[in-house]
């Protein structure tokens, strides 16, 4: 799954635990009729991926859906979801990417000159 928007904002990493797991959430708000601003983490190795945005910049950031029970003190189960990211791209890098330089295109050939035969067979 895919999220597109303008990134809101990146938070610092955070360490938990002496095993030191890392996280590090990034807030992007889409582009749509009612705007969203969807909280994605990214985790371990992933924090690092933020270090070259900024905020503003337009990006898609690939994710996936995570799902936890958790049973509390009083036996009820209860249920918890988070984004995770674990791809970040600048759309605004891509795009200039996809399109080629102006002077790559041919000119359009002379079709006006009436010096050649017409071979048509009609």
């Amino acid at each position: 799954m895919e999220v597109i928007g303008k990134i809101k904002l990146i938070n610092e990493t955070q360490t938990f635990g002496s095993n030191g797991f890392r996280k590090r959430e990034l807030v992007v708000t889409t582009d749509e009729q009612y705007p969203q601003m969807i909280l994605i983490e990214f985790i371990q190795d992933k924090c690092d991926l933020l270090d070259a945005y900024q905020v503003g910049q337009d990006v898609k950031v690939s994710i996936n859906l995570r799902g936890r029970e958790w049973i509390n003190p009083q036996g009820e189960a209860k249920y918890f979801n988070s984004v995770q990211g674990w791809r970040i791209e600048n759309l605004a890098q891509a795009a200039s990417q996809n399109i080629p330089p102006a002077d790559n295109f041919a000119p359009a050939p002379d079709l006006s000159s009436d010096n050649e035969p017409d071979d048509l067979p009609f």
